[in-house]
């Protein structure tokens, strides 16, 4: 596989797909096509540059020599360190772009929302102070890749704001969550050998666990607390979220669990499919 693509984490995309594939199911008959494949353009390529970022960060501070995870381009030596940092401003440039696109066509304030949104991706493990080491990551990625990007991308296609747009954006968010969640209970051994205190390290393995399997279920709580009755169709991926929470809870481990990090963003796909066509033709 090319090393870029490597280095770009396809496994975590999911995260940035997803949002917008519901986002719009809301939009209904005020879908746009080409708004909605803007956002999905900055949401795609912010997470590129996320994950370009964290590997030139981790790389250079020693926190990725012995992780037992996906390849990590710098630790591995597959590329330089200036070359994968420059691969994260270009990732960050492509999503800027698209975003004061969008920015012109709807309103200047979503520049803000896109300065905060690159911010808190280079400092999630980047910078002085790296909130990524201090716990916040996951309520970082419920924000950014939950509320923002559902909320957001619902904004861009109808020019409002709803209640409705908040709350189906709560089972993206807690995906997006248990993406980051089983990735740091993997990591966990590892991060707190380097001082990284993760929300894992902190809760310890156990409570780690646990959380992963408690964000699932948010999920699924969250879509049938819309009230609309064909929400309960995003019960028919419960036997996938039963099996990643039975492995999880039963202690799957390292290597172990790769393969979940990626079933779990096929979890979210498959489930943002689902709940979009149950808001779409509700």
């Amino acid at each position: 596989m090319n090393k870029w693509i490597l280095g770009a984490r396809p496994r975590t995309l999911p995260a940035a797909i997803a949002p917008i594939v519901v986002a719009s199911a809301l939009a209904g008959p005020e879908f746009n096509w080409f708004r909605a494949a803007l956002a999905l353009k900055v949401g795609l390529w912010l997470q590129i540059g996320v994950n370009y970022a964290n590997d030139y960060s981790d790389g250079v501070k020693g926190s990725d020599t012995h992780r037992i995870g996906p390849t990590r381009l710098v630790a591995s030596g597959l590329a330089s360190a200036r070359s994968v940092k420059s691969a994260a401003f270009i990732s960050f440039g492509i999503a800027s772009i698209a975003g004061l696109w969008l920015a012109h066509l709807t309103s200047p304030f979503l520049i803000a929302i896109g300065v905060l949104a690159i911010l808190a991706a280079w400092n999630y493990t980047g910078g002085k102070h790296p909130y990524g080491y201090n716990s916040l990551g996951e309520l970082s990625v419920f924000i950014f890749f939950g509320i923002v990007a559902t909320v957001g991308s619902f904004y861009v296609q109808s020019e409002k704001i709803t209640l409705m747009s908040f709350i189906v954006a709560i089972p993206m968010g807690a995906l997006s969550c248990a993406i980051l969640s089983i990735n740091n209970l993997r990591d966990r051994a590892q991060d707190e050998l380097v001082g990284k205190r993760t929300l894992a390290v902190r809760m310890g393995e156990a409570t780690s666990r646990r959380f992963f399997a408690a964000l699932l279920a948010l999920a699924h709580t969250a879509a049938i607390a819309t009230f609309k009755p064909l929400a309960m169709l995003t019960l028919l991926v419960t036997p996938l979220t039963f099996s990643l929470a039975r492995s999880v809870l039963g202690g799957a481990s390292g290597a172990q669990l790769i393969p979940l990090l990626g079933k779990t963003g096929k979890l979210q796909l498959i489930f943002a499919a689902v709940f979009a066509l149950a808001l779409a033709i509700q």
